[in-house]
């Protein structure tokens, strides 16, 4: 089976993160969102990545390159105006003759891929979209389905409440090729908005997979916070970090003295080294290739990689880039550049 992304969005709600970034190559835990989406995929025996792209599409193949580095084939299609959801989905048609999976490019989830396949054909549906329970649904796309499962109506971010479900559309859906013909060409399309109603208008079976999984669309800087303190509450898991058995990762070829203090949970990237007589954590996150210097203290904060900091520094509650540093408790960004005590201690 087949995989394509949709990760042409601009993540205009994530800036400054997404200054120099699409929003699906944030770092979750340091690895891209993209990166632990695809090796998710990989587990089920999914090893063929399509990735539609328009802003910064060339970040992604200068990361990912042909997938090798992975084990996965990753082919790209380059938007040169945003096509919206159906109209990337049509643009890549031709990727695809079997049943294929389709993820957004911006969420995170523990939905069990392999059961949603597996129901999707004993359902014989056209289309199976994931859904998951939220208590605030006027965000998403809302699904109300019938009592076997099979959608019946979608009502995109609805404006009145109360609400007819709470059951809402999880940007992770699984086609049957047939389907595509559905969708015009060269022209922008929401699938959300547009496809799925007609679909059902001609009769084609859409099954809801309901999931009670974690699950978060990353599309915002407070969902961006959420989801990595979700992985250290265990709420979220990834692979290499359990935090019941060890809440503490360090990355390959990562040096940290015995004067150094590391509280749990952290996550530190590889390549990095941090400075004798430092504290790091708890609920901290230090990229790859960093350089941390002397007796520095940084507690419940984002690094992230290739920063180098000067000795006797005290980071607390921020998410720090090169050019930007975001106060977590008050979602105040500062540039980096303008402000003279952040420079003089950021190489």
């Amino acid at each position: 089976m087949k995989a394509l992304f949709l990760a042409g969005g601009m993540g205009s709600r994530l800036k400054p993160l997404t200054n120099d970034l699409p929003k699906s190559m944030v770092p979750i835990m340091v690895k891209p969102l993209l990166e632990r989406n695809i090796l998710k995929l990989k587990e089920c025996g999914i090893d063929e990545i399509i990735i539609t792209t328009c802003y910064k599409a060339k970040k992604f193949e200068q990361y990912f390159g042909d997938g090798t580095k992975l084990g996965v084939k990753i082919t790209y299609i380059c938007e040169d105006i945003p096509l919206g959801t159906g109209g990337a989905i049509k643009n890549a048609e031709s990727f695809f003759d079997d049943t294929f999976i389709i993820l957004n490019g911006d969420i995170l989830s523990n939905i069990n891929i392999q059961d949603m396949i597996k129901f999707h054909k004993e359902k014989a549906a056209a289309v199976t979209i994931a859904a998951v329970q939220v208590e605030n649904p006027s965000d998403y796309g809302v699904i109300e389905y019938n009592e076997d499962f099979y959608a019946k109506a979608f009502t995109e971010k609805p404006e009145t409440l109360p609400v007819k479900s709470h059951s809402i559309n999880a940007g992770i859906y699984i086609f049957e090729p047939s389907v595509l013909k559905e969708i015009p060409d060269s022209e922008v399309v929401s699938i959300e908005r547009e496809t799925y109603p007609l679909l059902i208008k001609k009769g084609y079976p859409i099954a809801v997979y309901k999931s009670d999984k974690y699950w978060i669309e990353i599309g915002s800087i407070n969902k961006y916070m959420q989801v990595q303190q979700d992985i250290f509450d265990g709420v979220c898991q990834i692979e290499e970090f359990n935090h019941q058995s060890q809440d503490i990762y360090i990355g390959e070829n990562t040096t940290i003295p015995h004067s150094t203090k590391i509280i749990g949970p952290a996550y530190i990237g590889e390549n990095t080294k941090i400075g004798p007589y430092s504290t790091i954590g708890p609920n901290t996150i230090i990229g790859s290739n960093c350089k941390i210097g002397v007796s520095n203290t940084i507690n419940n904060s984002i690094i992230w990689d290739k920063i180098s900091i000067e000795n006797n520094c005290t980071f607390s509650n921020i998410i720090l880039n090169s050019t930007f540093t975001i106060f977590k408790s008050s979602i105040d960004t500062v540039n980096v550049e303008n402000q003279n005590i952040k420079k003089n201690n950021i190489l």
